[in-house]
């Protein structure tokens, strides 16, 4: 069976949309539509429902998926494995939560490259995203944290803790707080707080709680980046991971709580990766 309906499946499910998988494919929307339809054909059962809302995996569907993310990414690595037979320089795929990709990571890289490491591809995803991810060969490792819904639990998978992880506000400049010392929590009582995943929502409102208030959640960000943006507009203020801050805009103030929370940073790998000694030095080293 050729490899091109497998990639078209994959790439369909990831993005949830047939005109995007066509984007990232290079196929068009007919075209790509005819490579899911040809796998359909050969598996004997429709993999897709197509909604207002955008396409998803059938029941059939789900269960193929982790096998065709299998089928792609060990054709790709057969590619990469016959390049680096060449003496092309290996590459290392590494999965990161957005805020790790703004800070730690670059910097990782870096200590990578001065001693003379793998390549490193990086790819953004959330840590629920991206434990499949990694057992299905998609990525080498992944940079997680253990903040809702917490860190997958999955036999083959093993999880090194890198270190803990702050979590703080960040304001407006001109917020009546920014005074550089820490604050109650239960201050902030009284504002809109902007959101972009559950997981972070989820974080707030056991902060929230333990303060003693409910927050007002207004979940109107699709990402860490328009979330800071929104806060530095003024429409409410956020929590972020410390480890965001070298790579914070400057226009936010930063606001430290009295007894603040951590959350855990990990590099979650398959248990047969036993070659990842050098990412987890450079890694605690950034």
């Amino acid at each position: 069976m050729p490899l091109t309906p497998w990639n078209a499946f994959v790439e369909v499910c990831r993005t949830g949309s047939l005109r995007a998988a066509a984007e990232a494919t290079g196929f068009t929307q007919p075209g790509l539509s005819r490579q899911v339809a040809a796998l359909e054909r050969e598996v004997g059962v429709r993999l897709l429902d197509r909604g207002p809302r955008g396409v998803t995996p059938t029941a059939a569907g789900a269960a193929l998926l982790p096998h065709a993310r299998l089928v792609v990414n060990e054709a790709r690595r057969g590619r990469e494995s016959a390049r680096t037979a060449t003496d092309r320089p290996a590459t290392l795929v590494l999965g990161a939560v957005p805020s790790a990709t703004a800070s730690v990571v670059p910097r990782a890289i870096g200590r990578l490259r001065e001693a003379g490491g793998p390549e490193v591809t990086v790819v953004s995803r959330l840590t629920p995203e991206l434990s499949p991810m990694v057992l299905s060969r998609e990525l080498d490792a992944a940079v997680v944290t253990d903040a809702p819904p917490g860190l997958p639990r999955d036999e083959g998978l093993r999880a090194t803790h890198l270190y803990d992880d702050e979590v703080v506000v960040i304001a407006e400049p001109g917020h009546r707080l920014a005074r550089g010392r820490r604050i109650d929590l239960k201050r902030l009582a009284g504002e809109t707080w902007i959101e972009d995943n559950v997981g972070s929502e989820v974080m707030l409102r056991q902060l929230a709680a333990r303060a003693g208030f409910e927050p007002q959640v207004s979940s109107t960000a699709d990402d860490l980046l328009a979330k800071t943006g929104m806060v530095a507009a003024g429409l409410g203020v956020a929590i972020v991971p410390a480890m965001l801050l070298p790579a914070l805009r400057s226009d936010l103030a930063v606001l430290r709580v009295r007894q603040p929370v951590l959350r855990g940073i990990y590099l979650l790998a398959r248990t047969d990766r036993s070659d990842l000694a050098p990412v987890v030095d450079a890694l605690s080293a950034a």
